[in-house]
């Protein structure tokens, strides 16, 4: 299938969204320390550490929600191979996934801006794979939308 490169991308981009939800994970929970230079713009501790006010929502740390969406983007597109019913559904459910995503991703942006005052390099690096993934989502619903509407019109 031509409109396949864009899953692909997603399920390649995930991975290091994973990895990088995972270390902010662990900077929370406090078995490392981060490598995150502290200045104006710049202070992780102070977004994500363990003792941020909004590095978490509830009990859960905002980065175990991002590890856990990053993971559920990665299995979306794996499991997409064995089963063939949830291959019929896919765009619309990883524009779903990666949509959601993204407007959690935008409010904490939007709180680092406007509430925290301070940003986390590893989040905005977040940010901006989120969008990606959105956006790629969207390129994928877009190719497959179009080829079932070649296919039935008979121009494929």
């Amino acid at each position: 299938m031509k409109q396949d490169w864009q899953i692909r991308l997603i399920q390649l981009l995930s991975v290091p969204g994973i990895l990088l939800a995972y270390y902010l994970f662990l900077y929370h929970e406090g078995v490392l320390i981060i490598g995150c230079a502290v200045d104006g713009l710049f202070d992780c501790g102070q977004v994500s550490g363990p003792t941020a006010l909004y590095s978490s929502i509830g009990p859960v740390p905002v980065a175990f929600i991002g590890l856990t969406g990053y993971a559920v983007i990665f299995l979306l597109t794996w499991l997409q191979d064995w089963d063939i019913a949830l291959m019929e559904y896919l765009p619309e459910l990883m524009v779903a996934v990666t949509g959601f995503a993204f407007l959690f991703s935008l409010g904490l942006t939007l709180l680092e801006v406007f509430v925290i005052g301070a940003f986390c390099q590893y989040c905005v690096y977040s940010a901006v794979l989120v969008t990606l993934l959105f956006g790629l989502s969207i390129s994928y619903l877009r190719a497959v939308n179009k080829g079932e509407a070649e296919d039935a019109s008979g121009t494929g």
